[in-house]
């Protein structure tokens, strides 16, 4: 019998498979969004997908669209995903703000080969059902108005 390595990590299935429901259950829906500076795109892990104007309208008509006890994954987009986070996070919704490179990874690893707007807010959806998401904490008044001078 061969020994171990001592960076070798041995898993049971069962465990694995466990944790892998507990993070899938924690919310009641998972929302990915890709938004751009004109639209953005919505993928719910139960409802499917839709699309939104990026102004206050559209963030009105999205909230109206939500469930109850749900998270919302976007990636950093430049200011773009600011004023929805904030927006949502200021509605008592759960936001995580996700590093876009994760993603991107997430589908490479994937193995995916279609890159839409639809195609990519379904996959942040994904990435956020199976991996622990950071949420949200919306900036304060004045650190808001100094990102407003830089933008």
């Amino acid at each position: 019998m061969r020994p171990r390595s001592r960076f070798q990590v041995v898993v049971s299935k069962s465990r694995l498979f466990s944790h892998k429901s507990a993070l899938i259950n924690k919310y009641k829906e998972v929302f990915g969004v890709d938004i751009s500076k004109d639209v953005f795109d919505v993928h719910g892990s139960k409802s499917g997908g839709d699309q939104f104007k990026n102004n206050p309208s559209g963030f009105k008509s999205f909230l109206k669209s939500l469930p109850k006890e749900l998270l919302v994954v976007m990636e950093a987009a430049g200011y773009y995903h600011y004023r929805l986070a904030q927006f949502l996070f200021k509605q008592g919704v759960l936001v995580s703000v996700v590093n876009p490179l994760c993603v991107k990874r997430f589908i490479q690893m994937k193995l995916a080969k279609v890159k839409t707007d639809k195609s990519d807010a379904k996959a942040i959806c994904e990435y956020g059902k199976i991996n622990e998401m950071p949420l949200y904490t919306a900036l304060t008044d004045v650190q808001s108005a100094c990102l407003q001078l830089f933008r």
